[in-house]
């Protein structure tokens, strides 16, 4: 955090708004309320939006431990103090505004040398949360959450469609967009420091898109080769789709499915600006979609709907946002669809079911479960990425044939 920044009353404000916004209003998430916050105050310079920004994520991400040190539970009346208790602990001074008047500083800062009382304060999540995780992960779960409490840095994805990793790097450069390899990864790039690159000419031309690390794995999992039938049936905005596109070098046909129209919409989009022309978009209306395309794919990928816990670190909100009888529903919800769109593959094909999770239940769970009732799939590989080990999201990738 950067102390030496002035702190203006508006940026208080306006962090003030963003955190009722992002915790007290429904279905509202982190990312779109700092967007629209940002569009919405266009007069804060840079160091004030970096400011604003920070400080919205990392109080969402410690919320429980800044609660601890504020002795007050997070609510519409008390997120000043919460914010106060997050700017003493990073070492800044409280200005003498209006927001300020009731904190007693001197309180705060005595707690700050008490020991948390559990470790659901410590790693800042939800009791339940931590008890799940105990319960999956055994003595590795804190390591996990320890990992996914880290800001998530930012990684693009070379469009190798329309340009080199080498010559993205330069061409970068040239708009001060810095950017380093990532060893062992064939086409992504990790940002040297914090930037809005969508503004970039770079990102207009659609030489890069951003996509994580491990997200990028499942593209490589799959084996697509030019040429190939290839079904995405869980596509969403398609980050995935694209990136099999480029690996398909626009040779072969991919289907990029979803039950969401104005998902495949943003797809479409995102394709024209990336040059890939070998995707076809379909809604899922029901059944009868999923029957029509039977037998008929020589890769299937499911990168299916899940808890997202493997991905904490860029969505810190959904720790509060999150609840086990959602992460009930979704397991069912990756049941059927494992099982209704297996039957997409031909025989010889290959299936991918992958999750941004970390939670066994979700992942390796579900497969084994599957090829109990599925005897005409077996299981060639399985990678699970964990947080505390690749630096990057946590995911879950297995890869099945279909073997009649």
């Amino acid at each position: 955090m950067n102390s030496k920044i002035k702190l203006h009353r508006n940026l208080i404000i306006g962090l003030h708004n963003a955190l009722h916004e992002s915790f007290f209003e429904p279905n509202k998430y982190a990312d779109k309320v700092l967007e629209r916050t940002l569009k919405f105050n266009k007069k804060w310079g840079s160091k004030d939006r970096g400011f604003v920004s920070e400080s919205f994520y990392e109080i969402i991400r410690w919320k429980n431990q800044l609660e601890f040190f504020a002795n007050r539970k997070l609510s519409p009346e008390s997120i000043n103090l919460i914010i106060a208790t997050y700017l003493l602990y990073n070492k800044m001074g409280l200005e003498p505004f209006p927001e300020f008047e009731k904190v007693y500083v001197k309180k705060i800062k005595d707690r700050f040398k008490l020991p948390f009382p559990s470790p659901s304060i410590k790693y800042s999540i939800p009791e339940w949360m931590q008890t799940v995780l105990e319960n999956e992960l055994g003595e590795q779960w804190s390591r996990e959450i320890n990992a996914l409490n880290v800001p998530a840095q930012t990684v693009i994805r070379t469009n190798s469609l329309k340009i080199t990793a080498e010559n993205l790097i330069e061409v970068l450069r040239e708009e001060n967009v810095y950017v380093d390899y990532i060893k062992g990864y064939k086409d992504a790039l990790i940002m040297q420091d914090k930037k809005n690159i969508f503004k970039t000419q770079a990102f207009k031309d659609g030489l890069f898109e951003i996509q994580d690390a491990s997200s990028q794995r499942v593209g490589e999992f799959l084996e697509v080769k030019p040429g190939m039938r290839v079904i995405d049936s869980c596509a969403g905005a398609g980050g995935k789709t694209l990136h099999l596109a480029a690996l398909m070098e626009n040779k072969g046909h991919i289907i990029a499915m979803d039950i969401h129209e104005w998902k495949l919409q943003t797809l479409k989009q995102r394709a024209r600006r990336n040059g890939a022309h070998n995707i076809q978009t379909k809604i899922i209306e029901d059944s009868k979609t999923l029957k029509r395309l039977e037998n008929s794919a020589d890769r299937v990928l499911i990168d299916a709907p899940c808890s997202g816990l493997g991905v904490l670190r860029r969505n810190p909100d959904a720790k509060w946002k999150l609840n086990e009888e959602f992460i009930g529903r979704v397991k069912e919800e990756q049941r059927q669809i494992l099982q209704n769109h297996s039957n997409l593959v031909k025989k010889n094909g290959i299936l991918v079911y992958a999750t941004c999770s970390i939670l066994p239940s979700e992942n390796s769970l579900q497969v084994e479960n599957f090829l109990k009732e599925n005897s005409n799939y077996e299981l060639i590989e399985e990678k699970k990425l964990m947080p505390s080990v690749c630096n990057f999201d946590g995911f879950y990738m297995a890869k099945l044939l279909r073997i009649k």
